[in-house]
């Protein structure tokens, strides 16, 4: 067994021993972190070690995204949220050590299984939504939820993760050099983020209500060709009805998950506690809000269809000045 100090053009390999952890598997490597699966050699357990690329020591933006999830993961403490178990430093370098959790990727459950059966979608989001209750209780606003930041263990159990991004009571802001790697996909990003804004916990519940939404029919409310094309959805589309799409989603469960995807944040679930409100009562909620979406379904055209309209007028009016050419043309030649 080697005690390993981490240079910039080698990994940790299995059996190597950092600090008083000993590698047992690699879960991850590239972007903003390194991850692998160790056991600790002191509390004889299992556990997930995260070390920053070593890129990113250099980069203030960077760092702070990892140094907010050490302060984060320090005062939480929840079923649904992954458990920090410490941090410290080795040969200088930085780690966070969490609790090993054996379960799959929402992200990879949605692949193999979406559409996925209504209760069990409403189950899911219901644990979730608590769990961000919780967080939003201590001052956590995650603001990066999505299916790849969330496992699910065999029972049925989502676990959430990857806190690099969250706003907490005086964070102050942060300039990312690179927006997309940094963001990730814009799939679930709230319109207010989109435009600038810090977002509060309104801006979970739009992510949250993006999640089901893809659940429910195997895909998200928006979606395009390019991440701007996306954003420009977000800010300016209406997504779909969900029980237009599946026949399974009750009327009540798209007025939940449409209240969610309001592009105002007033209009939205105020809080998680509201959304797990619903969730358990569904027969409370307003469908009035179904009847705002055929009304804007109606009157306006979506974006694809805009793009299809412009690039049908453009194609017009290449052809019209072609024949103008041709005419011209054909009268010098006269």
């Amino acid at each position: 067994m080697n005690s390993y100090a981490i240079i910039a053009d080698k990994m940790l390999q299995i059996g190597d021993q950092f600090d008083r952890y000993q590698i047992q598997a690699q879960m991850a490597q590239g972007g903003m972190s390194d991850i692998y699966r160790a056991f600790d050699l002191v509390n004889h357990r299992e556990v997930v070690i995260k070390i920053p690329d070593q890129s990113m020591l250099g980069d203030p933006a960077q760092f702070e995204r990892f140094q907010r999830e050490l302060d984060v993961m320090k005062t939480l403490d929840h079923p649904t949220v992954l458990k920090g178990l410490g941090s410290g430093k080795y040969n200088r370098i930085p780690y966070l050590v969490t609790e090993f959790v054996d379960g799959q990727s929402m992200r990879e459950m949605i692949t193999k299984s979406a559409p996925i059966p209504p209760e069990q979608a409403i189950a899911l989001t219901r644990k979730i939504a608590d769990g961000m209750a919780y967080c939003h209780e201590n001052n956590v606003v995650h603001r990066d939820l999505k299916p790849e930041n969330i496992l699910i263990t065999a029972d049925g159990q989502p676990v959430i993760m990857d806190f690099g991004l969250a706003l907490t009571k005086g964070a102050h802001r942060v300039t990312y050099s690179n927006l997309s790697a940094t963001m990730g996909t814009p799939d679930y990003m709230a319109p207010e983020q989109i435009e600038g804004q810090r977002g509060d916990q309104r801006t979970d519940v739009y992510a949250l209500g993006t999640i089901l939404y893809e659940m429910l029919v195997g895909k998200t409310p928006f979606t395009g060709d390019s991440s701007m094309a996306v954003m420009a959805q977000h800010l300016h589309g209406t997504a779909q009805r969900l029980d237009r799409l599946s026949p399974n989603v009750s009327p009540e469960l798209a007025a939940i998950a449409a209240k969610c995807l309001a592009r105002n944040p007033e209009d939205r679930f105020a809080t998680m506690r509201a959304l797990v409100e619903a969730l358990d009562h569904p027969e409370t909620v307003d469908l009035a809000i179904l009847e705002k979406l055929n009304k804007s379904s109606t009157s306006r055209f979506s974006l694809d269809q805009l793009q299809a309209i412009q690039g049908l007028l453009v194609g017009v009016g290449v052809l019209a000045l072609l024949v103008v050419v041709a005419l011209v043309l054909q009268q010098l030649h006269k």
